[in-house]
């Protein structure tokens, strides 16, 4: 009896400390380092540096998340779309979710620093700073571009990639950290503006709140068409070939589609839909330049 009671209770707590690690957004963030390593070399990356950098990448981005939430705890009471989380609950404590993150981005440090370089592991940390303290702490609370500004951050894992393979960050890894960061505006104020009202009751400056939903809509459309641009550059930097730019273009032209309909006919199910289709445009985007990467490799019989 005592196993059948203790069992569930160790379950339940390991959810817990699980979803303080947004695993999602996380697995997203992984998956560009790994693409971001797997693009550093026409030649193959030694499988103890791809596991172990995105071993290390994953720790981190874990401990900023926790962080994160547990600055944002109050905030998150006031929002149904993240009232269940169990730092805003109080099913954990400061203390544990401190310890928790603290554990995390040691041992994240550590495997970067023993398995890649210290370039890898000093670019993650940076990266981590970005965001669980300067846009969690400074710029979410007090600016409308807070996204903006502090998508900087979010958008560095190819270049923590390719720093972990190669210990260097090329144009070329700029370049992907420019996708993701014109990327992150429409994706971010999509789900803003379906989820306002959770955003106007927490008193956060989001785009929709302080400049209304027209100018949002406006502005994520706008944003679009930039990325649509700059998901072109790898093509016109030779980075990439013909299966990258085909796929650059028909993923781009339904992300166009989408903001064009949420600029002249809106409805949250539209926003809900880009925000969704964001994801899945990223993800596809990635794994079109990974493609034409070894096609290229095949090519030239390396």
């Amino acid at each position: 009896m005592e196993s059948t009671a203790f069992c569930p209770s160790v379950s339940s707590r390991i959810s817990q400390y699980w979803a303080l690690t947004k695993p999602r957004v996380t697995q997203l963030a992984v998956f560009c380092a790994v693409i971001g390593m797997l693009l550093s070399t026409p030649g193959s990356v030694p499988w103890s540096i791809v596991l172990g950098g995105a071993a290390g990448i994953w720790l981190l981005a874990s401990a900023a998340f926790a962080i994160n939430c547990l600055l944002e705890r109050k905030i998150d009471t006031l929002m149904r779309r993240t009232a269940w989380r169990p730092s805003a609950r109080g099913d954990l404590t400061s203390v544990q979710i401190l310890l928790f993150s603290a554990l995390l981005g040691g041992l994240g440090m550590w495997t970067l620093y023993a398995s890649t370089n210290a370039l890898a592991m000093w670019l993650t940390l940076a990266t981590f700073i970005g965001y669980a303290i300067i846009y969690t702490l400074i710029l979410k609370p007090l600016t409308p571009q807070n996204i903006v500004i502090g998508g900087a951050a979010g958008a560095m894992p190819p270049a923590l990639g390719w720093a972990a393979a190669t210990g260097t960050v090329p144009a070329d890894a700029w370049l992907l950290v420019l996708i993701i960061f014109v990327w992150t505006p429409p994706h971010f104020w999509a789900l803003a503006l379906y989820r306002r009202q959770d955003y106007a009751q927490a008193g956060l400056p989001m785009l929709p709140i302080t400049h209304g939903e027209q100018f949002t809509r406006l502005q994520i459309l706008l944003y679009t068409i930039v990325l649509f641009g700059v998901s072109l550059l790898p093509f016109a930097s030779r980075m990439s070939g013909v299966v990258y730019l085909v796929a650059a273009i028909v993923l781009g032209a339904i992300f166009l589609a989408y903001a064009w309909r949420i600029w002249r006919t809106y409805s949250d199910t539209l926003a809900r839909q880009l925000f969704r289709y964001s994801i899945i445009y990223l993800s596809l985007l990635f794994a079109a330049l990974l493609a034409d990467h070894y096609v290229q490799i095949y090519r030239s019989g390396f």
